[in-house]
């Protein structure tokens, strides 16, 4: 079971390389972050062509999570945080799809900090650690994945004394990261690459992808249910290297069946 996340950066701008990716590695479940695009303009269509059922929560401009399901129908369980009645922000869809619960999530960018978003942000952080808390007390196979906009160690970052000031990088959020694993969650990125350098994102200037100056931000985490499953792990970064792409690459992991 191949389970990626992928921030398209513009769910429609960028259809033509999703459809793409997706019929050349056939995942079998995608979560997907900064959809852009609002409920109804969801393009639900072209991927049912494409094979793929899915669910979602949309927002116009900003923002954005899906779930999608390869020849099955994702089986919604929650969209958003619980904790902030407040929050309208769609950052957060939740789904069981073939015996495993599945969320994707968008945390805030946080930046600039200090101030009023990244305070946002240490909130929403604390939000998920509660629930994914809860998550681990049903003792069900689970998998956080998205783009967390955390970067968790120095080695997940180029250079990571430019980053000591973005909120990326921010030791409280760092911390939050860490308190996740702490509950039980596996890193699974990194438990495939224990000792090497490896990242999700590149920005489009002065070369970052060539150079290898990247980031590391897009995370999934498995529960004790489902980490024993895991035997692969890793980052399609060739497609970020194509024309008009997202500056994510999609992340994967594949479990073992149960």
């Amino acid at each position: 079971m191949r389970i990626a996340t992928y921030n398209v950066n513009g769910v429609n701008g960028r259809l033509d390389t999703l459809l793409a990716w997706l019929e050349e590695t056939r995942p079998d479940v995608v979560c997907l972050q900064e959809l852009k695009a609002p409920e109804e303009k969801f393009p639900e269509t072209a991927l049912r062509r494409a094979g793929y059922e899915a669910v979602w929560h949309g927002q116009s401009r900003w923002n954005g999570v899906a779930i999608l399901a390869r020849g099955r129908r994702p089986i919604e369980t929650r969209r958003g945080l619980p904790g902030d009645r407040g929050d309208i922000q769609s950052r957060y869809v939740e789904a069981a799809v073939n015996g495993v619960l599945v969320a994707s999530l968008y945390a805030p960018n946080g930046n600039p900090q200090p101030g009023p978003k990244f305070e946002f942000k240490t909130a929403w952080l604390a939000r998920l650690e509660q629930h994914a808390e809860s998550l681990l007390a049903t003792g069900q196979p689970v998998v956080l994945a998205g783009d967390f906009n955390i970067i968790p160690e120095p080695r997940d970052v180029y250079a990571p004394e430019r980053w000591l000031d973005d909120a990326l990088f921010h030791p409280n959020v760092r911390a939050a990261y860490a308190r996740l694993l702490a509950q039980g969650w596996t890193d699974a990125l990194r438990t495939r690459f224990p000792d090497e350098r490896v990242y999700t994102f590149w920005k489009y200037w002065r070369g970052a992808l060539e150079r290898d100056a990247g980031l590391r931000i897009d995370h999934l985490l498995l529960s004790p249910a489902a980490a024993p499953r895991l035997r692969d792990a890793g980052v399609d970064r060739a497609f970020r290297a194509r024309a008009g792409a997202s500056d994510h690459a999609a992340v994967w992991v594949e479990l073992a069946e149960a």
